[in-house]
C-alpha cells in the first residue's frame, strides 16, 4: 500500500492514543501478507494472466492493419479477429477470478485487523481509555477499520489488478519500439508530478480529518450521554457551541481533502492525452524513415490509450488508499499504547497487604491531589475511606488498584509495586468496583461468565443471591433492546455479582453501591462481607454507616490521609470524623436510625 502515515510523528502530539509511523504500517502490511502469502501469490499469479490476455487485442490489431497492407485475405483477417475475441473472453474469466481471490484474501485479513484491534483494545489500562476518550477508541474502531476493510475487499483487489495491466501495458509498447516507449513513458511526466505533488500532503490530511472526525464523536457522545445533566445545568448553549466547533473543523480538514483532489484529477485527465499524441506524431516520422511499420504505430497508440484505465482506475483509488493508509496508521498505533507491566516483569507477591509509603499523585499536568499518603491495610481488614467531595478518596482508590501509578513515593501489594503488575495478575489480587457499570448484550449468563467462564448454573446463582438479585430468576434472559433493560441499580447487581465470582483477595468498591436504595445497600454490603470473609475490603463510603462497621477508618481531606482509626477511637477524638458522623447520625451513643434518603457526606 502506498506510504502510510508521514505526518504520524507530528499526530501523535495531538491524538491521545499513538498513530503508527510509516516504517511501523509497512511493518505490519508485510506482517499481514505473510500470514497468507500463498493466497496473495495467487492473487498476482491471477491478476498478471489477466493483464497479459488483456495485451493480446491491441498487438493482434497491429498484425491485422499490417497483413491487409500486405495483401493478405479475408481468412487471415478472421482467424485474427477470432484470436482477439477468445483473449477478451479468457481477460474477462482471468479477471472475476482474480477480483474474487483478492476479496477473499482482503476478508480474511480484514478480520485478523478486526481481532487484533478487539484484543489491543482489550488490554489496555482503563485510565488510558479514559485520558484518550472513547471517542477516538470508537472512531478506530468503526470508521478507520471500515475504511481499511474497504481498501482490502474493494479498492486493494481492483489497484492489484490495474497496476499489473499498467506495467505489462508499458512493458508491451517497449517491446514494440523502445523509441515509442520512451516517448509515451516521457508524456506521462504530468500524472507522475501530479500525483507525487498529492501524496506528499494526502496522508497529514486524511489524519487531520481522521482527528477531527474522531473529536467530533467524542463531543456528541459526551453531550447525548450527559443530556440530562446539560438540560438540568442548562448547559446547552455551550455544548452547542463545542459542537459546531468541532462540525467546523470536520468540515474545514474536509475542504483541504477536496482541494487536493481538484489538483490532482484535471492535471491527470489532461495528461492521458499527451503519450498517444507523441507516439502518433513520433510514429509518423518513424514511419517515414522506414523504422517502424503503421501496425506497430497503430498497436503502441492503442497500447498507450489502453493505459488510461488501468491509471484512471489506480487514481481514482487513491483518495481512498490514502485515506485507510490514515486509517490504517490509526488503528495499527493501538500496538504502541501502553498496557501495563509485562508479563514476568515483577516478582511474584508475598502476601496480600497493601502498603502505601509517601504517595503523591497529579492528574496530568495539573497540580498534586494526593500529598504524601502513607497507609498500610492488612490482609483481611475492611477498610472505609471517608472525607469530603474533592478529598482524593477516589483517587486514593485507583491508585490501590494500579489503575494509575503515583508521581512520588509508591504503592505496593505484597512488597511488589502495583504499577509494575501484569494486569491479569494484579486482578487476580486486587479489583476495582465503581458505580459505573456495564451491561453486555446478551443473556445473564454471559454477563456472568465474564468473570468466571467456568462457573457452572449453581454458582451464578449463588452469587446472584449474594447481592440480593432476585429479579434475575432466569439466567438465560436476554439484556439489552428486546430484553429485559436493567437499571442502573440492577446493573450495579451484576457488577458485584462479577465480583463475587471473580472472589479477589483485595476489593475496593468505590460508591458500588450508590445507586441502590439505602435498605437494598445495606443488605448488599452484608452479603459481600458474608460472601468475601477473610478478603480484603477497601469501601470509599458514601454512607457512614459502612464506615462503622469497618475495623478501620481512614479519613482524607484536601489530598492527605489527615485521620485513622477504628470508628470508636476517631469519635471519641472529636476531630473531622466525629464532626461528620455527628451531622450524619445525631447522637453517636443511640442506635444508628434509618439512614436519611440521600447521603450527607459526598465522596
Amino acid at each position: 500500500m502506498i506510504a502510510a502515515a508521514r505526518g504520524g510523528e507530528a499526530a501523535e502530539a495531538v491524538d491521545r492514543l499513538p498513530v503508527a509511523r510509516s516504517a511501523q504500517v509497512r511493518r505490519a502490511w508485510v506482517r499481514l501478507v505473510r500470514m497468507d502469502g500463498r493466497a496473495f501469490a495467487g492473487v498476482l499469479a491471477l491478476n498478471g494472466l489477466a493483464a497479459a490476455a488483456g495485451l493480446a487485442a491491441p498487438w493482434l490489431l497491429g498484425r491485422i492493419v499490417d497483413e491487409v497492407r500486405a495483401g493478405a485475405g479475408l481468412a487471415t483477417v478472421d482467424r485474427l479477429a477470432l484470436a482477439i475475441l477468445v483473449c477478451a473472453l479468457a481477460q474477462i474469466v482471468l479477471s472475476r477470478y482474480a477480483g474474487l481471490a483478492g476479496h477473499r484474501f482482503g476478508e480474511r485479513t480484514l478480520a485478523r485487523i478486526r481481532e487484533e484491534f478487539a484484543d489491543r483494545a482489550l488490554a489496555l489500562p482503563a485510565t488510558t481509555v479514559e485520558r484518550a476518550g472513547t471517542g477516538d477508541l470508537i472512531t478506530r474502531g468503526t470508521t478507520d477499520v471500515a475504511a481499511v476493510g474497504a481498501t482490502l475487499r474493494d479498492a486493494g483487489p481492483t489497484m492489484a489488478i490495474a497496476a499489473v495491466q499498467a506495467t505489462f501495458v508499458l512493458a508491451a509498447v517497449f517491446v514494440l519500439s523502445p523509441l515509442l516507449g520512451a516517448c509515451g513513458v516521457a508524456g506521462l511526466a504530468g500524472i507522475w508530478f501530479a500525483t507525487r505533488w498529492y501524496l506528499r500532503r494526502a496522508v497529514t490530511a486524511y489524519l487531520a480529518e481522521g482527528r477531527a472526525n474522531a473529536a467530533l464523536a467524542e463531543e456528541l457522545a459526551a453531550t447525548t450521554s450527559g443530556a440530562r445533566t446539560v438540560a438540568a445545568l442548562r448547559l446547552e448553549h455551550r455544548r452547542l457551541s463545542a459542537c459546531r466547533r468541532a462540525i467546523e473543523e470536520c468540515r474545514r480538514t474536509r475542504v483541504r481533502t477536496l482541494f487536493l483532489r481538484s489538483v490532482l484529477f484535471p492535471v491527470v485527465d489532461v495528461s492521458y492525452a499527451i503519450p498517444v499524441a507523441a507516439v502518433l506524431l513520433l510514429g509518423g516520422v518513424l514511419m517515414a524513415q522506414g523504422a517502424v511499420t503503421l501496425g506497430t504505430v497503430v498497436a503502441a497508440a492503442l497500447y498507450l490509450r489502453q493505459l488510461s484505465a488501468p491509471l484512471n482506475t489506480i487514481l481514482e483509488n487513491l483518495e481512498l488508499l490514502q485515506s485507510s493508509s490514515a486509517s490504517f496508521a490509526r488503528v495499527e498505533g493501538l500496538a504502541q499504547a501502553p498496557r501495563g507491566g509485562p508479563a514476568g516483569a515483577a516478582p511474584e507477591p508475598v502476601d496480600d497487604r497493601i502498603e502505601v509509603r509517601g504517595a503523591s499523585y497529579a492528574y496530568d499536568a495539573g497540580p498534586d491531589v494526593l500529598h504524601g499518603v502513607d497507609l498500610r491495610v492488612r490482609p483481611g481488614e475492611r477498610l472505609a475511606i471517608v472525607g469530603p467531595s474533592g478529598a482524593g478518596k477516589t483517587t486514593l482508590g485507583r491508585l490501590l488498584a494500579g489503575m494509575d501509578a503515583p508521581r512520588t513515593g509508591e504503592v505496593t501489594v505484597g512488597g511488589v509495586p502495583v504499577a509494575g503488575l501484569d494486569p491479569d495478575r494484579l486482578r487476580e489480587r486486587v479489583m476495582l468496583v465503581t458505580q459505573e457499570h456495564h451491561v453486555f448484550l446478551g443473556t445473564v449468563r454471559d454477563n456472568l461468565a465474564i468473570a468466571a467462564p467456568d462457573a457452572t448454573d449453581a454458582h451464578l446463582r449463588a452469587a446472584l443471591d449474594a447481592v440480593g438479585a432476585d429479579w434475575a430468576v432466569d439466567l438465560d434472559t436476554h439484556l439489552g433492546p428486546g430484553g429485559h433493560r436493567p437499571d442502573g441499580a440492577q446493573a450495579q447487581q451484576l457488577a458485584l455479582a462479577r465480583v463475587v465470582l471473580a472472589d479477589p483477595h483485595t476489593l475496593i468498591l468505590d460508591e458500588a453501591t450508590a445507586l441502590l436504595d439505602p435498605r437494598t445497600a445495606r443488605h448488599t454490603e452484608r452479603a459481600l462481607a458474608a460472601v468475601l470473609a477473610g478478603r480484603t475490603v477497601i469501601a470509599i463510603a458514601h454512607r457512614l454507616q459502612t464506615a462503622r462497621d469497618a475495623d478501620r477508618v481512614a479519613v482524607m481531606r484536601d489530598g492527605r490521609l489527615t485521620e485513622l482509626g477504628t470508628h470508636e477511637e476517631l469519635v471519641a477524638a472529636g476531630g473531622a470524623y466525629a464532626a461528620l458522623w455527628h451531622s450524619w447520625h445525631g447522637d453517636p451513643t443511640s442506635g444508628p436510625p434509618a439512614p436519611p434518603p440521600g447521603p450527607a457526606v459526598e465522596s
